[in-house]
């Protein structure tokens, strides 16, 4: 049956915009479901915060990068096709990833940066896909985190942290086993401090058994 254009015009329009529908409604809901399980990351700190041209401001050189890359999406820990939607996390962008001493700063167009505290950080590896994005063999870094980083989970959660996947597409396929490198070794750095701190702290803690003294000195 040969419908008149305007008719036709008329129904794609419409099918369009259901559609439209569903998507929308569909991240809503992803975000909304999201948001109970999964507390807001942190802010990025201000001696990292990106400027308008998207260059560190006066903070500390990147040990890596910046590079170009796609925000694929993150996702629950060890489920890649578990989007999380809340605080924007699942939304796919541009972005400009830098490895610094203190954390990964992954600046994102047209939505809201993420800073991964190297506290966090629990492991980078390379993966063939996660759900956004499937490119085969070992095409993208995954970097695996605990949000919030503090061990204190959402407000009324018994669980701890909760463990995220993000997923990043680097525009050069050179830059993906620098940046998984780059991540590894901040994240030894992190624990090696962590000991030395530890340890330091151990060697200054005043002792408790006690000593002996003259009877003079009471």
């Amino acid at each position: 049956m040969n419908l008149p254009m305007p008719v036709a015009v008329a129904i794609w329009v419409v099918i369009g915009l259901v559609l439209l529908y569903l998507v929308l409604t569909g991240r809503r809901r992803l975000a909304s479901r999201t948001r109970t399980v999964v507390p807001a990351p942190p802010p990025v700190p201000a001696e990292v915060a990106a400027s308008s041209g998207g260059a560190l401001v006066a903070g500390p050189e990147p040990v890596f990068g910046p590079v170009e890359a796609t925000y694929v999406s993150s996702t629950l820990h060890g489920d890649w096709l578990a989007r999380v939607g809340a605080h924007q996390l699942g939304d796919r962008a541009l972005a400009r990833v830098s490895v610094l001493d203190s954390g990964v700063l992954v600046e994102r167009e047209g939505t809201r940066d993420l800073w991964i505290p190297v506290r966090a950080i629990r492991s980078a590896q390379l993966a063939p896909g996660m759900a956004g994005k499937y490119v085969g063999a070992d095409g993208l870094v995954v970097v695996s985190w605990a949000v919030p980083d503090d061990d204190a989970g959402p407000a009324g959660a018994d669980a701890g942290p909760v463990l995220l996947d993000t997923g990043l597409r680097t525009r050069h396929a050179t830059d993906r086993g620098g940046l998984v490198d780059a991540v590894r070794h901040l994240i030894a750095a992190g624990r090696a401090g962590a000991a030395t701190f530890d340890n330091t702290q151990h060697d200054q803690t005043p002792s408790t058994t006690g000593g002996t003294h003259d009877d003079d000195d009471i």
